[in-house]
């Protein structure tokens, strides 16, 4: 073991180095730090940062010295820069070295700087004519500051966490400095950017990870995580950018349809009220220079609105969804409505207009700046569109009819206190308005102010009562609102068929079902009920074929009847039946009447009773238990809604490392992800250690019979990727023991499509089975082999046979053979409904790499006879 080795068994030194223990494992932080402020004090004018001759030798700048890459990093343009700077590094520099190491920390900061401020120079050179009056606006500008490294070893720093939180944290900070740089459209802000996608590029080259080029797969529950985030960043980036004064970038436009509250001096509003011709322009100062915290928060209510609604999208809420592409079509047509007015012919007082905000054309005369403004809010509605899918939750009938009137009652109600209260302070108005202005007036204290600062209003307030009232109205009823609105976010989640989701799990937890049934309650099922009510069968209708998740679920002696009356309903609708995943049983009725089968997958169940785990054949058993113990592993039942928020925030870093790792999408129909784990009746078996790690999780379906749980079904199987080795079958092995005590039958370790047991190890042996056609065998077997290295199915068998189960064929039931292309289709979608189209050409190249090296199906093996 080398000498400094974690377990090492030398004693440590006692002796630290003075930079170690100034710096607290951090030397070069404060050594940064330290510098700042030398250089400052040596070529800073006292308060007001450096002397104009010395700009181009410190500050990054258009034009500027080369030297000036790096030097600008180390001075700032006034004290309270200093200050900020030395901050800025404390608090996240330190942080950053500490968890990349000094050396590497150093490296990317520096590193960064230097290319940051190289792009950002590089970028507006090169697109000068492109971006018009944006790049000469930028020309002398200033960078100054550490805060460009900091966000370049930030971006580095990612290389070295998980996928969860590498994903996130990149996506907020790229979002925002982009949205930054669009709409400031500052030199510093093209230089932070610029470093941070430097920082991306090289970390993981400075910590020694392997890169990962392209975008990554997410799960289901991710893809909500990252397009609230962006819907989020979107919304709060207009927001920040509207209180920079002078902002000149290309979204710049934009920000008038958030911010459009500017200061307008008295002198200003002297001059336009003393000109009768001025009387719009005199209205709308006099409305901005009182427009206090009310009208601010008037003005930003669409970010508002869009920030409630990020939250909605993170939860799956369709209705969430809609009402986000509601808006951001809005702020399409506003958008478009703006840019007709930057284009419009000035006004006769141009100067008068242009102090109290109106947009000058000629800043937005280049196409790019008046395309962006309109495409981002069509971008982010793309986007949406695209991951409609990841939103199926609904809330329960009658949700958003009771919300609506609520809110129309609310409106109603304030509207008539504003009428009173109007009245009875109306002198507080100029000029002192009637029942009529007050009452054309209600509409607009429920919309954003910045939308109608064009209208000329037809009185402003005064005094602090009516000012209260007029802006407080718009603020309380958007406050209830929104609170109305989360609180609907909060409820449980419903589906789309919740009356037939209660009845159909009244039925499962009464009668007999099977190892898979617990599936059927997941959401995308639709349920057709027996005529007697007894039984169910859950499917799902994809391109013309109706395909079920098991067979039917209630009393035994009434599968045959519903098998044949779904069949007859199908047939009715103009489907094609397809029993998927069903038991040997189903099979032998499906073949008397005709019907042709394949089997598909292969369980592996576990007989409690006989489980000891002793013998050779359970060695790699023992180990995984044992190697446990030696790490101080214990296995803790839970369930997901029942965790803590740090275990879920664990289970959820598990899942989604998992998923990124294989580059394709997360599977559904038969396998769980985050959503089903979300299941009171579910119970998870977690891998904990001494400091509260998770190192993997198992999640197990109950299996009810006549009212009962006898059993209990794995479906999710996750570990970390630092995980001690044989985690899972640990959680395998502890579950089964600890089952086997609580007094269960059996354990289902699930099905593992598209592979087979050897025959000595089937119950009984498929040549038993008539009407499988040989070329279908072959098919499979070939299909299975082919999609081996991506998702592992006979890895997975073979993995579950080191427990010594009983192997029970599932099988495919189908009416036609001429209906199999169909069906391969519908079971396709059915496992990866959102597949992109780069993964599917992923998969289509592994595919046809596999054919290459193995042309054909496999021949056929020759049957042995079949053994009773």
């Amino acid at each position: 073991m080398p000498k400094n080795a974690p377990g090492s068994a030398e004693p440590q030194r006692q002796f630290r180095s003075p930079w170690r223990a100034l710096g607290l494992g951090a030397p070069i932080t404060p050594a940064f730090i330290v510098v700042f402020w030398a250089m400052g004090a040596v070529w800073s004018v006292p308060g007001s940062g450096p002397a104009r001759f010395h700009l181009a030798a410190t500050a990054g700048s258009l034009p500027g010295q080369w030297w000036a890459l790096l030097t600008s990093a180390f001075w700032a343009r006034d004290v309270t820069g200093y200050v900020l700077g030395s901050v800025l590094l404390l608090l996240a520099g330190m942080a950053l070295e500490r968890r990349m190491g000094s050396l590497r920390y150093a490296a990317a900061a520096l590193g960064t700087q230097l290319l940051g401020t190289a792009a950002a120079i590089g970028f507006t050179a090169v697109t000068r004519d492109l971006t018009g009056n944006w790049a000469r606006e930028m020309d002398g500008h200033l960078f100054m500051g550490p805060s460009a490294m900091i966000c370049g070893a930030a971006m580095a720093a990612t290389a070295g966490m998980g996928t969860l939180w590498r994903r996130r944290i990149r996506l907020i900070v790229f979002a925002m400095l982009m949205l930054l740089a669009l709409y400031t459209g500052g030199f510093a802000d093209l230089v932070r950017l610029g470093a941070a996608a430097a920082g991306a590029i090289v970390g993981p080259v400075l910590l020694g990870r392997r890169p990962h080029p392209g975008v990554q797969a997410a799960s289901r529950h991710e893809g909500r995580v990252l397009l609230a985030l962006l819907v989020a960043v979107s919304a709060i980036g207009p927001v920040v950018a509207g209180l920079v004064p002078h902002a000149v970038g290309p979204l710049s436009l934009l920000r008038f349809l958030f911010t459009n509250i500017q200061p307008v001096d008295p002198q200003t509003l002297q001059s336009l009220c003393a000109d009768p011709t001025q009387v719009k322009d005199c209205t709308a100062a006099q409305l901005q220079l009182r427009a206090g915290a009310g009208g601010i928060f008037m003005a930003i209510l669409p970010s508002f609105l869009l920030l409630l609604l990020a939250d909605g999208l993170r939860r799956g809420r369709r209705f969430a969804w809609a009402a986000v592409l509601l808006i951001q079509a809005a702020l399409s047509v506003l958008a478009g409505a703006t840019m007709v007015g930057v284009l419009m012919p000035a006004a006769p007082d141009t100067a008068a207009a242009e102090r109290i905000g109106a947009l000058d054309a000629a800043l937005y005369g280049n196409p790019l700046s008046l395309a962006l403004p309109l495409l981002l809010p069509m971008l982010v509605s793309a986007v949406l569109l695209s991951g409609r899918k990841l939103f199926p939750v609904t809330a329960p009938p009658g949700t958003y009819r009771r919300l609506a009137l609520v809110i129309l009652a609310t409106a109603v109600v304030l509207g008539v206190v504003y009428l009173g209260a109007g009245l009875a302070l109306a002198g507080g108005f100029s000029p002192v308005p009637g029942l009529a202005e007050l009452l054309a007036d209600v509409p607009d204290r429920f919309m954003p102010l910045g939308y109608m600062i064009d209208l000329p209003p037809a009185f402003v307030p005064q005094s602090t009562a009516t000012v209260v009232l007029y802006e407080g109205t718009g603020i309380i009823f958007w406050t209830i609102a929104g609170a109305l609105i989360l609180k609907t976010f909060l409820r449980p989640a419903h589906s789309r068929h919740r009356t037939d989701e209660d009845r159909a799990r009244s039925i499962l937890t009464t009668s007999d079902s099977s190892t898979l049934s617990w599936m059927t309650s997941w959401s995308g099922n639709t349920y057709w009920f027996s005529p007697s009510g007894e039984s169910f069968i859950a499917y799902r209708v994809i391109a013309g074929i109706a395909l079920t998740l098991g067979g039917p679920v209630g009393p035994k002696s009434a599968t045959k009847s519903s098998f044949t009356e779904f069949s007859r309903y199908c047939i009715a609708n103009g489907w094609t039946a397809c029993f998927y995943s069903v038991p040997r049983e189903l099979s032998d009725q499906a073949l008397a009447l005709g019907w042709s089968c394949v089997q598909i997958a292969q369980e592996t169940v576990l007989e409690l009773e006989a489980v000891s785990f002793k013998g050779k054949k359970f060695q790699d058993i023992r180990t995984a238990m044992n190697n446990a113990a030696r790490a101080g592993v214990r296995a803790e039942w839970t369930s997901y809604p029942a965790a803590a928020f740090t275990v879920q925030a664990q289970i959820q870093a598990i899942a989604e490392e998992w998923v990124a790792d294989r580059k394709m999408p997360e599977m559904g129909f038969t396998l769980g992800g985050l959503d089903e784990l979300n299941d009171p009746e579910v119970r998870c078996l977690l891998a904990v250690d001494s400091n509260d790690t998770v190192h993997a999780v198992t999640s197990w379906l109950p299996v009810y019979r006549n009212g009962h749980v006898v059993g209990w079904t794995l479906d999710f199987m996750r570990s970390r990727g630092t995980a001690f080795r044989a985690s899972i079958e640990f959680l395998i092995a502890s579950a089964a023991l600890h089952l086997k005590n609580e007094g269960y039958e059996f354990i289902s370790l699930s099905g593992a499509p598209l592979a087979r047991a050897p025959q000595h190890h089937q119950t009984r042996s498929p040549t038993s089975l008539k009407g499988t056609p040989d070329a279908i065998d072959r098919l499979l077997d070939w299909l299975g082999a082919s999609l081996e290295p991506v998702y592992g199915f006979r890895s997975l068998l073979s993995f579950k046979a080191k427990f010594q189960p009983r192997f029970e064929p599932l099988y495919l039931l189908y009416p036609d053979a001429a209906a199999l292309p169909s069906i391969g289709n519908a079971i396709a979608r059915a496992y990866l409904p959102d597949v992109r189209i780069g993964q599917g050409l992923s998969l289509a190249r592994t595919l046809l790499r596999r054919t290459l090296s193995r042309p054909g199906p496999p021949p056929r093996e020759p049957r042995q006879p079949h053994k009773s």
